[in-house]
């Protein structure tokens, strides 16, 4: 069997405006899309990322606002408005690309139909709710990536081309084999679902202290002083709020383990590879991605209620931090992600049969 060699291809990326690309603090989505963007640029494609202008890059970037939404302190903004000339300018620039990768759901639907099959779009979002069914079954010529085999449950027989997990630059976070801050780490954002009020009960269950590293969307104030603040006058918890990259490192690598006590179904869960990446063992509830993401007994423990999860947190000493930088090594960097998305671009691009040999996690 003849085997076409690898070719660079023009890759054009279009990332949330929400966040810079990387966010400055919290941001899931255009974490990821840095990420994949620098490792596909170190690959040798020609990458152009379409984002705010506080975006940092290695590819060409196209500024498309000049500052990320959320942390842009103008009193009134319309975020739709800013992804909709974002589209304008990714159309008008759309016969330069092989390919089109979309990070921004469904907004460019309408606006692509006529070069659907030399796109993908990475859908990043949870996506058991009504009337979503209904839109991807109706623009059925876009190719979709998952980011878990679990987020496709909603949406079984939607056009899925691929399962791609997330990955991270590994020089980026620095293992940590003897953690030296003695505390439960739970990091991300405050919110019913992310369960923080789970984290504050195991703390106080086993007596070691907790720390909260997570921002507060305005959303979801109300439930943060309501529910959470009350607890946070306990003196084994301590709450930080946002931090950025730099803090977040030394945040995990000193945690004995991360909290990860959900009660949501989970499309991936970022927070859990980024511990593993610093050696930091994850506990996690069995709820969404998560036994796709943590193997039981190596990177972590999957537990199913906070009995569970107590055990574990005093089985800690069983896991070697080692093996969890192992697993994240192995499975979780960017370049294995690059890799995997590489593959589906010659899919689509029309670039021929390529080698799939050593590719993980993509289905």
């Amino acid at each position: 069997m003849s085997i076409r060699p690898l070719k660079p291809l023009r890759i054009g990326m279009v990332a949330p405006l929400c966040e810079a690309t990387p966010p400055r603090l919290y941001g899931g989505t255009e974490r990821v899309v840095g990420n994949l963007t620098d490792a596909l640029v170190g690959l040798g494609h020609h990458v152009t990322l379409f984002a705010s202008g506080d975006s940092v890059t290695n590819a060409k970037l196209v500024a498309c606002r000049e500052q990320a939404v959320r942390l842009d302190a103008a009193p009134l903004k319309s975020d739709c408005a800013a992804h909709l000339a974002m589209l304008h300018d990714v159309k008008a620039q759309a016969h330069k690309f092989d390919v089109l990768h979309f990070h921004v759901d469904l907004l460019q639907l309408p606006f692509f139909t006529d070069i659907a099959e030399r796109t993908l779009t990475t859908l990043h979002g949870r996506l058991d709710m009504k009337d979503l069914p209904e839109v991807y079954a109706r623009f059925a010529e876009y190719p979709l990536v998952s980011i878990s085999d679990h987020q496709r449950v909603a949406m079984p027989d939607a056009n899925w081309l691929a399962t791609v997990h997330h990955g991270l630059p590994p020089h980026i976070y620095q293992f940590s084999a003897h953690p030296n801050g003695g505390y439960l780490a739970f990091l991300g954002r405050i919110s019913p679902e992310k369960r923080p009020d789970r984290a504050i009960a195991l703390a106080k269950a086993t007596g070691i202290p907790l720390k909260i590293a997570a921002k507060v969307d305005n959303a979801d104030k109300a439930y943060f002083h309501a529910e959470i603040e009350p607890l946070l006058a306990d003196p084994l918890v301590s709450f930080i709020g946002e931090i950025n990259d730099a803090e977040k490192v030394d945040f995990l690598g000193n945690a004995l383990a991360l909290l990860f006590p959900i009660d949501w179904p989970e499309p991936f869960g970022l927070v859990m590879i980024e511990a593993m990446a610093c050696g930091t063992p994850v506990i996690a509830w069995n709820c969404g991605s998560v036994p796709e993401i943590i193997t039981d007994g190596v990177s972590g423990r999957i537990v199913g209620s906070e009995a569970e999860a107590v055990l574990a947190i005093r089985s800690l000493h069983w896991l070697d931090r080692r093996r969890v930088r192992a697993e994240f090594e192995q499975r979780f960097t960017s370049l294995v992600m690059a890799r995997n998305y590489q593959r589906l671009y010659y899919v689509v691009s029309g670039g021929g049969q390529v080698r799939t040999e050593g590719l993980e996690n993509v289905g």
